[in-house]
C-alpha cells in the first residue's frame, strides 16, 4: 500500500468533516445535533486564515488518517514566552490501518507546524487509546488542567 502525506484543502472538508464525528463517536462523544455545519463553517474559516492546519495521510486516494492544528495566542508566561499554543485535534485513523506508524508520522508533521508558527506550546485533550502515543512522544500530563463548561 502506497502511502502519501499531504496538507489538508477545502476540496477534503466533507471526507475529513465525517472522519472527525466517527473520531468523537468513537471516543464516546454524545451525539446531541448535527455538528457538521459548525465543523464546515470552522475549517473554512481557520483554513483561510492560517490558523489551523491538517496533515492527512492517503492510501489509494483514500484518506485514512487526519490532524489538526489550531493556532490560538494567549498572554505569555513563563512557559510558553510567545503565547502561542498550538491546540491539537482530529488525530484519527482508520481502524483497520492503526499500528502501523500512520498517527507518529502525522503527529509529527503537526507539531513541526506548530514550530514554524511559532508556537512555544502544544496542547491536548488525550483521548485514552491516544495516550500512549503522546506520552511516547513527549507530551507530559499537566495535573491543572479545568474547565468550565458555558
Amino acid at each position: 500500500m502506497a502511502l502519501i502525506y499531504r496538507k489538508l484543502t477545502e476540496n477534503d472538508l466533507e471526507t475529513f468533516i465525517a472522519l472527525r464525528v466517527a473520531q468523537l463517536r468513537e471516543e464516546g462523544a454524545r451525539e446531541e445535533l448535527d455538528l457538521r455545519p459548525a465543523l464546515r463553517d470552522y475549517y473554512r474559516r481557520h483554513l483561510a486564515d492560517g490558523t489551523f492546519v491538517s496533515w492527512l495521510a492517503v492510501a489509494e486516494g483514500r484518506i485514512i488518517g487526519t490532524s489538526g492544528m489550531s493556532f490560538v495566542e494567549k498572554p505569555p508566561y513563563f512557559g510558553c514566552p510567545t503565547g502561542r499554543i498550538g491546540l491539537l485535534s482530529s488525530m484519527y485513523t482508520a481502524p483497520e490501518h492503526r499500528r502501523r506508524g500512520i498517527a507518529r508520522e502525522l503527529l509529527r508533521r503537526v507539531v513541526a507546524e506548530a514550530r514554524a508558527y511559532g508556537c512555544g506550546a502544544v496542547q491536548i485533550t488525550a483521548s485514552d487509546m491516544g495516550v500512549l502515543l503522546y506520552s511516547d512522544f513527549g507530551f507530559v500530563k499537566n495535573g491543572n488542567f479545568m474547565q468550565y463548561k458555558l
